[in-house]
C-alpha cells in the first residue's frame, strides 16, 4: 500500500475513533444504564439504540463490500458453555464496575478518573483467565452474511435512513448534533455505528478491549497503532465532556479504585471466555449476525437485570 494512502487512512481512522468516543460520552452509552432504564421504567430506548448501532455497522460494512472494499470479515466463534459463563462474568463485572466497557469510556470522559482502574483490571483478567478457567480454544465460524444477496445492504441502509427521517418528522425538525448538551441515545449510537463502520473499513476489526486482550496474549503486531486508536477514543470522550460542561474531575477513593479494578477483572475474564467485550459484541459480532454475540449479549443483559434487581433498595 502507498505510504501516503496508509497514513491518510490512519488519520481518518483516528478521527473516526475520536468521534466514537465523543458520541459514547455525549450519549452516556452504557449497557448497565440501558438495563436500569428498562428495569425502572420498562423503557427500552437505550437497549434499542445499541442494537441500532449494530445495524448501522452491518449496513455500512456490507454496502462497502458491495462497492468493492475487500476487507476481511470479523472473526466469529461457535456458541459453547463458555459463551454463557463469559457473558455472566461480563455482566457481573459491569454491575460491580457500575458501567460496561462503553460506560467506562463515558465516565472517563466526564472526569471520573477512578475508572482508569477498569482497563487495568480487564487486562489482568485477560492475563489470568487461562490459569483460573483453562478454557479450550474457541472454534471459529463464518458470518452468515458472507452469502447474503447483493440487494440486502442497500435495503437495510434505506430502512435505517427512513427511521432517521421518521424521527425527524415526529420531532417536526431534524435533531441537531450540538456543541453542548447531552445527545439522545439514538443520536449517539447512530454516530457510534457510522464511526465504527468507517473505522472497521479503514483499520480493520478493532475494539479497545481487543487491544487489552492482544497485549495480554503478547500479540505485539500493530499494537502501537491499535493503542493509538484506543487513545483517540479516550480523547474524543474527554473532548465530549469538556465541550458539554460535564468534565468535572472527581476525587480518588481507594474503595472506588478497588471496585473498578475488580469489575474490570471480571469483565476481562468474561471477555476472554466469550471471547469479546460488549463493545466487540455490539459493534462486531452482532452486526455480522454471529449467534455467539447475540447469545452473549442477551445473557449479559439478563445477568445485569437480575443483579440490579437483587441490589435494588427495598
Amino acid at each position: 500500500m502507498n505510504p501516503m494512502i496508509a497514513g491518510t487512512a490512519f488519520v481518518l481512522a483516528l478521527l473516526c475513533a475520536a468521534a466514537m468516543g465523543l458520541a459514547i460520552q455525549r450519549g452516556t452509552t452504557c449497557t448497565v444504564a440501558a438495563v436500569e432504564e428498562w428495569r425502572t421504567s420498562r423503557r427500552t430506548t437505550r437497549l434499542a439504540a445499541m442494537v441500532e448501532a449494530s445495524l448501522w455497522v452491518c449496513a455500512g460494512v456490507m454496502l462497502a463490500r458491495q462497492l468493492g472494499h475487500a476487507g476481511a470479515w470479523p472473526a466469529g466463534y461457535a456458541v459453547s458453555r463458555w459463551t454463557g459463563i463469559g457473558a455472566a462474568l461480563l455482566g457481573l463485572g459491569a454491575v460491580l464496575n457500575q458501567a460496561c466497557v462503553f460506560g467506562t469510556v463515558a465516565r472517563l470522559g466526564s472526569g471520573q478518573w477512578v475508572y482508569a482502574a477498569t482497563p487495568l483490571g480487564f487486562y489482568l483478567g485477560c492475563v489470568s483467565v487461562g490459569a483460573v478457567f483453562s478454557p479450550p480454544r474457541p472454534l471459529p465460524v463464518d458470518s452468515p452474511l458472507a452469502g447474503a444477496p447483493p440487494w440486502w445492504p442497500g435495503l437495510l441502509m434505506a430502512g435505517l435512513l427512513g427511521l432517521v427521517l421518521w424521527r425527524a418528522w415526529r420531532a417536526r425538525a431534524a435533531q441537531r448534533i450540538a456543541l453542548s448538551g447531552a445527545w439522545s441515545p439514538h443520536t449517539a449510537t447512530t454516530v457510534i455505528g457510522l464511526s465504527f463502520a468507517g473505522l472497521l473499513l479503514l483499520a480493520g476489526a478493532w475494539t479497545y478491549t481487543d487491544v487489552l486482550q492482544d497485549l495480554a496474549r503478547g500479540m505485539a503486531a500493530s499494537l502501537l497503532a491499535r493503542a493509538a486508536l484506543g487513545l483517540a477514543v479516550l480523547v474524543g470522550a474527554i473532548v465530549g465532556g469538556w465541550s458539554s460542561g460535564t468534565l468535572r474531575p472527581g476525587r480518588f477513593r481507594a474503595s472506588a479504585l478497588l471496585r473498578c479494578a475488580a469489575g474490570g477483572l471480571l469483565m476481562g475474564w468474561g471477555g476472554a471466555l466469550i471471547p469479546g467485550g460488549n463493545d466487540g459484541l455490539v459493534l462486531l459480532g452482532m452486526p455480522m449476525l454471529l449467534p455467539y454475540a447475540w447469545v452473549a449479549f442477551g445473557t449479559m443483559v439478563a445477568v445485569i437485570a437480575a443483579a440490579l434487581q437483587v441490589l435494588a433498595p427495598r
